[in-house]
């Protein structure tokens, strides 16, 4: 857990003109798929009218930080700064920027740009953008054709559509993984309208199945743990689920049949999707939010039997996003972290791997000296 009294003050700091040149911030990066993360000096831009310079005081580590960091979805551009679950302070403002001042509180979570004309778009569905979004790393900037470098880093530098408000009632740190974790879970549970009289299934609880848990026993239903882990009922319970099942518990599952009316699927490694989808209800949902790196086999009787769904979703639109920052700080809702120095990153990353963590790294930026 994060230690509270870590949060930086939050009095605003001098107002500083816009950058007239590019600025050179210390960063991890990797080089190639089988490269430790290492010291590494990057350029952000000069300032453009709707620019937004923050300084990243806390990073959140998500598994699609490995996943890029090692090409395991063959779409990294090398050298590769990751980090999507940024929080910082803003330092500087372009002359036409409306929305923020220096000193504000400020997020920037997978997204820094899109076509913002398409249908998605227009609709605030940037995640979706037709054209093709701009991811906030390993992707190429939509006017100079640079590539993009994410949060593992001291500052960043993004339009001010693509620029969040963060709320000062909440711990810092604790709020960065919302800007992925959270959006991630939250825009499936609001799009199918999940709340009271609903049973939902979360699958895996970590990064991703936390707050699946918090959210869904915020929005009022029924939620239940399905774990590989027995040793993770105490902490289910505790995050907000009111029941738990071991997936591994063959005659468990058996008397879970037809039960559920949604599913969140948030495991990210390679696992058996027919082993869950029986558990629905006749025209129950089961959404995928992990994001295996090899495709998965469906048994198509395991949908056609129930007239069941096996659906997809990803992040949120950015008024989505802000929306749910919103309520996370309406409701007191943030991630339960163990806060890293930049230093132990690689270490993080096996860590991960084994499921070692509860239940995100933040990176503490001030330790990149």
């Amino acid at each position: 857990m994060s230690d509270k009294s870590m949060a930086p003050s939050l009095e605003p700091r001098v107002a500083s003109p816009a950058p007239a040149t590019t600025s050179v911030a210390r960063a991890y990066a990797a080089q190639a798929p089988d490269s430790r993360l290492a010291p590494f000096q990057i350029e952000r831009r000069a300032l453009r009218p709707r620019d937004v310079q923050v300084e990243i005081l806390y990073c959140g580590v998500c598994h699609s930080d490995i996943h890029m960091a090692r090409n395991e979805w063959g779409q990294t551009i090398y050298p590769v700064v990751p980090g999507h679950e940024i929080v910082g302070r803003v330092t500087a403002v372009g002359d036409k920027v409306t929305k923020f001042q220096t000193g504000d509180l400020a997020g920037v979570g997978c997204l820094v740009d899109s076509c913002r004309q398409c249908s998605n778009c227009r609709k605030g569905l940037e995640q979706y953008c037709k054209v093709g979004n701009v991811l906030t790393y390993s992707a190429r900037d939509r006017i100079s054709g640079d590539i993009t470098y994410g949060g593992y880093s001291k500052q960043i530098v993004v339009d001010e559509d693509f620029v969040l408000r963060v709320s000062d009632k909440l711990p810092l740190a604790e709020v960065a993984p919302l800007l992925c974790a959270g959006i991630t879970t939250y825009s499936p549970l609001r799009h199918w309208n999940v709340g009271k009289g609903h049973k939902l299934g979360v699958i895996g609880l970590g990064g991703l199945g936390h707050m699946a848990v918090k959210l869904g026993a915020s929005f009022g239903a029924e939620v239940t743990m399905l774990s590989t882990s027995r040793e993770k009922e105490e902490d289910a319970r505790r995050l907000g689920a009111h029941k738990f099942a071991l997936t591994r518990d063959a005659a468990r599952l058996k008397e879970l049949a037809g039960y559920f009316d949604f599913i969140i699927d948030t495991v990210s490694a390679k696992h058996d999707y027919n082993q869950y989808l029986h558990l629905l209800a006749t025209d129950g949902v089961m959404i995928c939010v992990g994001a295996p790196p090899t495709p998965a086999e469906v048994a198509v009787f395991s949908l056609i039997g129930g007239r069941r769904s096996l659906a997809g979703s990803g992040i949120g639109g950015l008024p989505e996003t802000q929306e749910m920052l919103d309520y996370c700080a309406e409701h007191g809702i943030t991630s339960d972290i163990e806060l890293i120095d930049i230093a132990y990153i690689n270490e993080a990353y096996e860590r991960m791997l084994k499921s070692d963590v509860r239940y995100r790294f933040v990176i503490d930026m001030a330790s990149l000296t």
